[in-house]
């Protein structure tokens, strides 16, 4: 029996809103769910698991009809859905009205509920959130139904959302347990409990791959892997300058590292390195490089110290420069000298 299970889907989020890139981001991630699908399709797998963050909020009735028909593309697959912190049930949820037309079974109740499928074995089990907090720890779960395999859906881990003991919980039972609400991918138990991770990564702290967990039980024995599946992902860029390098061959050398890492990725790019003490990066328009969330300018102007004291002997830079003489590059002392070059400095170019 082959199974993939999603986290946190997160459809209708817009991720860094705003951005030239960003104007069709909430489609692609229907796009990628299409792509799932698709897969499911190719690969025969019999079960499309979701736990929890199907939407990013209260799903509105076209966006479940939107869903429904993506389903319906399904050849074999039945789809089993729990609803998370963030989709939580309302009173006048849709989702507790809501007809689907293709194989979904969505365990709507706050309580721990079930359904089977006899022609696999199986039962997978699982609770909605009701409210968009759950502080009590999670209380003891253990399979009910007369199957052979038991797979549970679970939504939480932090201190907030259903905090549990994960040694408990993989020895309650059950043959494997879906988390979602983390968004970093993670075997918990091999071969017993994961959080599959958004599978498109929603800001730029969610580095990394993303995608989903594909599962295969095999005579009682559950095999699982990560699959890489997002479009794109966000990636922590890191460029060395140097002190011969010029504003302009800055830009260059960035767009240079964007490609070769991937246009259609997101970049946190921190420049890192010397630069000449008169050079200033305008980093204002880098964005026209890529798809860049952030830039962040780590560099340290290069003073040629010898040729600066010689030249400032007699005044207070020199005797600054002076009374750092044994400091050693590369010590916290010699980081202090340059701030503090660097302070005098400026100091004389505002009084210009």
């Amino acid at each position: 029996m082959k199974f993939i299970h999603i986290g946190d889907l997160h459809l209708g989020a817009e991720p860094d809103s705003g951005r030239a890139y960003s104007k069709n981001r909430d489609q692609e991630f229907y796009e990628t769910l299409e792509r799932v699908v698709t897969y499911c399709n190719e690969h025969k797998v019999e079960l499309l698991l979701f736990s929890g963050d199907v939407f990013h909020h209260q799903p509105l009735l076209r966006e479940l009809k939107e869903l429904d028909y993506l389903f319906s593309k399904l050849i074999d697959t039945r789809v089993v859905m729990i609803a998370g912190n963030h989709d939580y049930i309302k009173p006048r949820s849709f989702y507790l009205t809501y007809q689907w037309e293709s194989l979904v079974y969505f365990l709507s109740d706050k309580e721990l509920d079930f359904v089977e499928f006899p022609e696999l074995k199986l039962a997978v089990y699982g609770f909605s959130y009701h409210t968009p907090i759950m502080e009590g720890a999670l209380p003891r779960l253990a399979p009910s139904a007369d199957t052979t395999s038991h797979i549970l859906l679970l939504h939480g881990g932090d201190g907030k959302h259903l905090p549990f003991d994960k040694n408990a919980l993989a020895a309650s039972g059950f043959d494997y347990v879906a988390l979602g609400h983390i968004h970093k991918p993670e075997i918990v138990v091999p071969g017993k409990m994961a959080y599959a991770g958004s599978l498109e990564p929603l800001d730029k702290t969610e580095t990394g791959d993303h995608g989903f967990i594909e599962g295969e039980l095999v005579d009682a024995q559950l095999k699982l892997t990560f699959v890489p599946f997002a479009k794109r992902k966000y990636i922590e860029l890191r460029v060395t300058t140097d002190r011969e390098l010029s504003g302009h061959a800055l830009r260059d050398r960035v767009q240079d590292e964007i490609w070769q890492h991937g246009r259609e990725n997101m970049y946190k790019v921190i420049l890192v390195g010397n630069r000449h003490a008169e050079v200033v990066y305008d980093t204002e328009n880098f964005d026209t490089l890529g798809n860049i969330v952030e830039i962040i300018d780590d560099t340290e102007p290069y003073y040629d110290l010898e040729k600066l004291y010689n030249k400032n002997e007699n005044n207070l830079l020199g005797k600054f420069i002076a009374s750092f003489k044994d400091a050693e590059e590369g010590s916290l002392e010699y980081e202090a000298l340059i701030q503090g070059v660097e302070a005098l400095m400026r100091t004389r170019r505002d009084e210009r």
